[in-house]
């Protein structure tokens, strides 16, 4: 990692989404060196810092901190589970314990990952150390040393009041609201951004968008203004991988539709290549119009997991991305 004929590539986002993004770079920088090409490739995940649910929401509510889960979750994805000890220690930070006790739902991740930002004094350090415990193939960032909230303008957030527009506070309210989300928003509004995202940004070739929560995991990093505005000028190619289905809190919204709202939030944002499956598209036309809007061509793969699960296989979008980023 990091040397200096590396394909830079920084991927943003948080939980799952991101995860499958990150387990496809994994195995395209493994086959790349089983197969001795002459270039590597450097991945940096930047992670969200906004939930606020189940095991990340209640250390956050008792510890304060940034929140463990989407972070742990993009160092197992970078993990070597090939290496001696390698699937053991990756299982150990996804196992979670059960019962009725204290301990109940936490992920063991989650909590060495607090004891690492408490012992060392800072988010970033601890990430690298975890890192290493899991002998990661990249780095994995916290797109803010302080954690947000995230809220939104819902139509129909409040069954009872379907045509009022209301606020929905919270990640996890947010992800799981039956209503329609109209705007969201960051609390606070102008939470400064990880230096060590904007030096990643500022050296990358390309920056990865997606798949995952649209609003409450692709878009917040658009919402930062110091990243917002480094993305908007990284002379790096931009793309974006759309979703396989759409998700509780962007239920109705079509794939064109998602593309339109990363302009919303970031106007003038210009894209190289949209990467769809091409069931999951259906008619590609409209999307193919909505890609153009971008300044991005769309590139249609068979990425889906073949069990007809709703999860992209990351052996098929490992695939993809290598064709997509036109590496060798």
């Amino acid at each position: 990692m990091g040397e200096a004929d590396a394909v830079r590539v920084v991927a943003f986002g948080g939980g799952h989404g991101l995860s499958a993004s990150l387990r496809a770079l994994r195995l395209l920088r493994q086959q790349w060196s089983s197969e001795r090409q002459p270039r590597s490739l450097d991945i940096t995940a930047v992670v969200t810092v906004g939930d606020d649910g189940g095991s990340s929401g209640r250390l956050r509510a008792e510890r304060g901190g940034l929140p463990p889960g989407d972070l742990r979750q993009a160092l197992v994805a970078l993990a070597d589970v090939d290496g001696p000890d390698g699937t053991l220690t990756a299982d150990l930070f996804q196992y979670r314990f059960d019962g009725d006790g204290p301990l109940s739902g936490h992920a063991v991740g989650n909590l060495a990952l607090l004891g690492l930002m408490e012992l060392l004094g800072d988010p970033v350090a601890a990430l690298d150390h975890a890192a290493g415990m899991l002998d990661c193939c990249g780095r994995v960032l916290p797109m803010s040393r302080h954690a947000v909230s995230i809220e939104a303008d819902v139509l129909g957030g409040e069954p009872a009041r379907p045509d009022d527009v209301v606020v929905v506070r919270g990640q996890h309210a947010v992800a799981v609201t039956p209503g329609a989300v109209r705007r969201i928003r960051l609390r606070p509004e102008h939470v400064a951004t990880c230096v060590e995202v904007l030096s990643a940004v500022e050296a990358a070739d390309w920056l990865i968008f997606g798949p995952g929560s649209w609003f409450t995991s692709v878009i917040p990093h658009l919402l930062l203004p110091e990243l917002g505005a480094a993305v908007a000028a990284s002379r790096a190619k931009r793309l974006v991988i759309l979703n396989l289905v759409a998700e509780k809190e962007t239920h109705g919204l079509s794939l064109p539709e998602h593309l339109a709202a990363l302009t919303r939030y970031l106007p003038g944002l210009r894209v190289d290549v949209v990467l769809a499956d091409g069931k999951a598209v259906g008619d590609p036309e409209p999307v193919h119009r909505a890609a153009e809007t971008l300044g991005a061509r769309l590139s249609l793969a068979p990425v889906a997991a073949p069990d007809g699960s709703a999860r992209h296989d990351p052996a098929a979008l490992a695939a993809a991305l290598e064709a997509v980023l036109g590496l060798p």
